[in-house]
C-alpha cells in the first residue's frame, strides 16, 4: 500500500492540494475546475487554469479565478 502524508485537518489537505487540479462546487450547484493556487481561513480559492463546468463539460474558461469562500459546498482534489 502506498504511504500517504497525514492528513489530520481539513486545511491540510488543501495545503497538500496547492498547485494541483481540483473540482470546485458552489451553492447552486456551479462547478469550476482548475489548479489550486491559494487559499486562506475562510476558504477563499484561488484557481489557476479555471473553467466553469456545465454537465461535466467546459462551459467557460476564465484563467486566473477567485472564488468566495462562503459559496463553496465541496472541494475534491
Amino acid at each position: 500500500m502506498a504511504h500517504e502524508s497525514a492528513v489530520n485537518r481539513p486545511f491540510d489537505l488543501l495545503n497538500e492540494s496547492i498547485g494541483k487540479p481540483v473540482l470546485v462546487v458552489l451553492k447552486g450547484n456551479v462547478s469550476f475546475h482548475g489548479t489550486l493556487r491559494a487559499f486562506d481561513v475562510h476558504m477563499n480559492l484561488v484557481l489557476s487554469e479555471a473553467e466553469e463546468l456545465e454537465e461535466g463539460r467546459t462551459k467557460t474558461k476564465y484563467g486566473k479565478l477567485v472564488l468566495r469562500g462562503d459559496n463553496v459546498l465541496l472541494i475534491n482534489p
